[in-house]
């Protein structure tokens, strides 16, 4: 229920990004303003409507809500009680920091009210206190604002307690509504007082039309159970839930919970009953006592019991003590090996519980809950006949999860009974709440329950924990699991098993004093077993008619790569396709950059389908779309064959072969033929700049395979690989919110320089020109100045593409504004020549990678001019320094944001954001750079740094930002290094993995991972991009 669709249909308000009637400020593209960075994908895919009975739930918008009936038209009686009930309300902003349990990492708003003014109790909707702590403050009626916290989560009914210090509340009395669930009748008039839809305060009215009703089913996730709810018209919406429901002598009768969906203007409400119970118990020092018998019963009408069992004797018994009732309480789930197992089955009429007839759910809990631990005797009709049955009441509270674990990315606790009632399978083993880093499985939902780890069986927690301690870092394990919806089907997969990212294996424990998640270590990592050397063959292409083509598949490895943390604005976390062996003696590969996006990576090598080895980043280019990735030869013992790349470019019309893998791995071939080679513009991303090739040529070739294929080759007759078969990243789709991949060819010559330098152990030096070319045909040229006797020019030295270039954008430089017009290119200059040869193809344009001066002729202005151009270094495109903070991920502009802009406002970028951090729940959003933090500049990351470690933990700081379109503003953020600690990653070719992490935490400098902090998933819980695949091409 606190997923973004859940949450709407118990009315919490998610998220709350307009703050103060402020909207999200970060560059948007162009008519869709859903967008953040990029669009929540997450919250369209999970908006599936739940439902209750015949009923369904309210999946509220802003746009639906009925205009509110407030005080302006009450009597002068209700207007006086609202004016008193006000002072008792909240409004609750908070962050569930992690997953756990039904509850995913979010930010969102909801609504409370005092119930203890001299402790500081507050109650609320268990949908908002979450089964774990949260990080959120309450806002008072006057704009006092109150840091508070959980004490008590119900682990079944709707409502949960939290803590505040009323001695911060100086500006006004704090006051505390009286809590009278006897109040609660059929036709009392109410008026719900909360947080709706975001708004500050809204007054809803209504009258109390049942009180029976079972309670609301919300689909996947959190939902209430055993117990009625009571049902009013009041069309409340988000934000409202934890409201209260007054009566108008201003007594709270009811905790607002739910809705329908369907427009009508019906809202649910929680009896007080058991909140009252716990208050008082809190308020006494007692523990708050939970019994269950791990059943689920529903309130039937009597005319359906009848038809189960329910015998005239015992109705009319029921009916004479209890006249105003027309429901009995039938079993309808039972859950297997729970106490109720083998005892009740579902469909029982419950009659009886220690010889007390009993209609109600809460005379029920009364029972249970003062009876843990102790057998209560039931009397049951199952069709017709008596039977009674002795059961021992459970401890709620022991089977509901108040810790997991962390390890090697993912999270885990034992099942709990919310998700077991509701897939109605055994309350046991061991459940993936956070199904990230190593646990990404081969589907993006989430239900996974682990069976075994490394052949070991996992039964429960206490046995992954000890089975996962002595795996060693680096390890590939074979991994079991089933889903809660199929306990039929064992899954079977294999993991790599990353503790060099996520060193540490961290237990969290509730901690309902402080409100907080307690974090310990359990173990440190265990070093990798060093690789041995493995022998493989390969496959044999069959049916191919030049056997130097077959033989190509000796080229091919399957390259896997993995990102643990997001940067340069790249969408995915995990990426695979096949790379092509350029130089089998030092295990030099090509891959695509959709595949390798930056070198902070793990990079798994298959060979032959059989041996695996690590990788590492060798070279990224900065414009053509390919990374030189390389392994250890000595590991491998099987025929690699090193690919031989042409020289000479492959043209229109040419015949050729395709060899290809397309998207679940397989090998496909086809004799083709070239259908074109163009200078390809591949669409910016304007939502979230991540790379892109751009100044390349293209290739298409004749077969519906190109199509199927996101990796592979064009092959001449004798072997000789004509053009890589790539995967380039283009623009994220406005409809479908999916990312767009092209797949194209690009010709080898360009390629070899590279490869032979780093063959030779150099590293590649490019420069190259800071401009994205077009291509503009000779009519357009003409336009442009361009002179007749360079058009004919053109046609000579280019017969198959009359065309020549146009400067179409400037990437931004820095430290270029001392540089004058005639030694640089300005946008709608046409490109004549380049060291004295005409360009007409785009690879003309290699001569700039080693040169720093090109002497060029441009057509600017209609006037022919001659340049001496200036290149840029390459050296400094990729990212070499990160930090994280307050779960944001920030870095320097990189390559594609420079594109994408004409000024740096700053060195400090947000790249990406995590959903329930504090830079989610203010609205510091990707594309957003930070000038100044509390009003001291800060140009770049290392003067960011400097002045955010010095702000005290759970303190506000001001942050001064620019969009991605220019528009400043301000934030106030507060602190959480408790969970979010800051971070800095910076690239360190000593360190085993290439990069070295620095944790700042609590005034302490820590080398590697502090001692707290929740796991954040970067690729699957940033906002940058919701990351919905698992594996693409």
């Amino acid at each position: 229920m606190n997923g973004a669709a859940s949450a709407a249909r118990s009315k919490r308000k998610d998220p709350p990004h307009p703050v103060d009637g402020r909207h999200p400020k970060h560059h948007r593209p162009n008519g869709d303003l859903s967008e953040e960075g990029t669009p929540h994908e997450e919250y369209e895919s999970s908006a599936a409507s739940g439902y209750d009975d015949y009923d369904e739930l309210r999946l509220p918008s802003a746009a639906a809500i009925i205009p509110p009936t407030t005080a302006t038209t009450d009597s002068a009686e209700w207007q006086a009680t609202i004016q008193n009930v006000v002072k008792s309300v909240v409004s609750i902003r908070f962050c569930q920091t992690c997953s756990f349990d039904t509850d995913p990492g979010l930010c969102s708003e909801a609504t409370g009210f005092v119930v203890d003014a001299e402790r500081g109790y507050i109650l609320t909707n268990r949908h908002v206190v979450g089964a774990g702590p949260f990080w959120g403050f309450c806002i008072f009626d006057n704009h006092e604002e109150v840091d508070a916290y959980p004490v008590y989560r119900d682990p079944v009914h709707d409502f949960g307690i939290l803590k505040f210090d009323p001695k911060a509340i100086k500006y006004m009395p704090v006051r505390a509504l009286p809590l009278r669930p006897d109040l609660a009748k059929v036709g009392v008039e109410i008026r719900v007082v909360g947080n709706d839809a975001g708004e500050k305060l809204s007054i809803l009215s209504g009258v109390i039309s049942r009180l029976d009703r079972n309670a609301p089913e919300y689909g996947e996730g959190y939902s209430d159970f055993n117990t009625c709810y009571y049902q009013a018209s009041a069309a409340a919406s988000g934000g409202s839930s934890g409201s209260p429901v007054v009566n108008i002598d201003g007594y709270a009768v009811a905790l607002q919970a739910g809705g329908r969906a369907d427009g009508a203007a019906t809202d649910y409400f929680l009896p007080l009953d058991r909140p009252l119970r716990a208050l008082k118990c809190l308020q006494e020092g007692k523990p708050i006592t939970r019994g269950d018998i791990q059943c689920q019963f529903l309130l039937k009408p009597f005319d359906e019991c009848r038809r189960l069992g329910l015998t005239p004797e015992w109705e009319a018994r029921v009916r004479k003590a209890f006249p105003k009732e027309t429901n009995m309480l039938v079993a309808e789930i039972i859950l297997p090996e729970g106490p109720s197992h083998g005892k009740i089955e579902e469909g029982d009429v419950l009659i009886k519980v220690n010889d007390e007839l009993l209609t109600q759910f809460i005379r029920l809990d009364d029972i249970l809950d003062s009876n843990v631990g102790k057998p209560v005797k039931l009397l049951l009709l199952r069709g017709g006949k008596e039977v009674e049955v002795e059961i021992e009441v459970g401890d709620l509270h022991k089977i509901t999860p108040d810790r997991f674990v962390s390890v090697a990315g993912g999270s885990f606790h034992t099942l709990s009974y919310q998700q077991a009632r509701l897939y109605g399978v055994a309350c046991k083993g061991v459940y993936v709440c956070e199904a990230g880093g190593s646990w990404r499985f081969d589907s993006a939902e989430n239900g996974w329950l682990i069976q075994s780890v490394d052949h070991k069986k996992t039964p429960d927690l206490e046995t992954f924990i000890e089975v996962m301690k002595n795996i060693p870092d680096k390890s590939r394990v074979v991994v079991t699991y089933k889903h809660l919806r199929d306990l039929h089907t064992l899954n079977t997969t294999i993991i790599y098993v990353d503790r060099h990212w996520s060193r540490k294996m961290k237990l969290a424990v509730r901690n309902d004093e402080t409100g907080l998640w307690d974090f310990t270590n359990l173990a440190d990592p265990l070093p990798p077993v060093p690789p041995v050397p493995r022998k493989a063959s390969f496959i044999q292409l069959d049916n191919t008619i030049h056997p130097a083509v077959a033989d190509l598949v000796r080229s091919f490895v399957h390259v896997s790569c993995t990102m643990p943390v997001k940067l340069d604005g790249f969408p995915k976390n995990r990426k695979w396709g096949m790379g092509l062996v350029v130089d089998a003696e030092k295990g030099l590969v090509i891959i695509s950059r959709a595949i390798v996006p930056y070198d902070l990576c793990d990079i798994s090598i298959t060979i032959a389908d059989s041996i695996v080895v690590e990788g590492k980043v060798v070279f990224l280019h900065p414009l053509q779309n390919y990374a030189i990735i390389q392994y250890d030869p000595k590991l491998v013992d099987a025929p690699v064959l090193s690919a031989r790349l042409s020289t000479e470019e492959i043209t229109q019309g040419q015949p050729t072969y395709f060899i290809g893998y397309n998207r679940i791995g397989r090998i496909v071939h086809a004799a083709t033929t070239v259908t074109e080679t163009f200078a390809v513009t591949i669409p910016a991303n304007s939502g979230a700049p991540r790379y892109r090739a751009v100044n390349i040529d293209a290739i298409t070739v004749d077969t519906s395979l190109s199509g199927q294929c996101g990796s592979g080759v064009l092959v001449a007759q004798d072997g000789t690989v004509q053009a890589l078969w790539l995967t380039y990243l283009g623009e994220r789709n406005p409809s479908t919110h999916r990312d767009e991949e092209y797949h194209l060819g690009f010709a080898t010559p360009s390629i070899i320089p590279v490869v032979r330098q780093i063959q030779q152990g150099v590293v590649p030096k490019l420069r190259m020109l800071s401009v994205e070319l077009r291509a503009i045909q000779m009519s357009q040229a003409r336009l442009m100045g361009v002179s007749e006797e360079w058009i004919h020019e053109v046609s000579l030295a280019n017969t198959s593409h009359h065309q020549l270039f146009m400067v179409a954008k400037r990437t931004f430089e820095r430290d270029t504004e001392h540089i004058p017009p005639d030694e640089q290119l300005l946008e709608g200059d046409v490109l004549l020549t380049l060291n004295g040869k005409i360009v007409t193809r785009i690879s003309d344009l290699d001569v700039m990678y080693s040169h720093e001066y090109l002497d060029a002729v441009i057509v600017r202005d209609c006037q022919e001019r001659r340049l001496r151009l200036r290149t840029v270094s390459a050296d400094d495109v990729e990212t070499t320094h990160a930090v994280s903070f307050c779960g944001a991920i920030l870095h320097r502009p990189h390559h594609a944001v420079r594109q994408q802009i004409s000024k740096l406002f700053s060195e400090v970028y947000v790249s990406a954001r995590t959903r329930g951090s504090p830079a989610y729940q203010y609205g510091l959003a990707p594309t957003n750079f930070i000038t100044h933090v509390n009003g001291r500049p800060t140009p770049d990351l290392k003067s960011f740094l400097r002045e955010v470690v010095k702000i005290p933990d759970n303190t506000y700081f001001r942050l001064r930002a620019m969009t991605f379109d220019s528009v400043p503003w301000v934030v106030t953020m507060k602190k959480c290094e408790h969970y979010f600690p800051t971070m800095e990653l910076i690239k360190d070719p000593s360190e085993p993995c290439g990069w070295r992490r620095v944790t700042y935490e609590s005034g302490k400098v820590y080398q590697g991972e502090g001692p707290d902090g929740v796991v954040q998933p970067a690729g699957e819980s940033t906002d940058m991009d919701v990351d919905m695949g698992v594996c693409d091409i």
